[in-house]
């Protein structure tokens, strides 16, 4: 039961990152959970912060 509410609360997630910041939003948040899957600091750094550049310049 949790699997399928976790599965669907990143398929909203991830609707809204790529409605809200398009494309880019949405390869931030894959790299981000790449980074994250492989414990690699520097894909998930690089996910982070091209996740964050759109939200600051706004």
């Amino acid at each position: 039961m949790f699997v399928l509410l976790g599965a669907l609360f990143v398929a909203r997630l991830e609707q809204f990152v790529q409605w809200r910041y398009g494309v880019p939003g949405a390869v931030a948040l894959a790299l981000l959970a790449v980074g994250f899957k492989a414990r690699n600091a520097n894909c998930t750094a690089l996910g982070a912060v091209i996740l964050v550049l759109p939200m600051v310049q706004a």
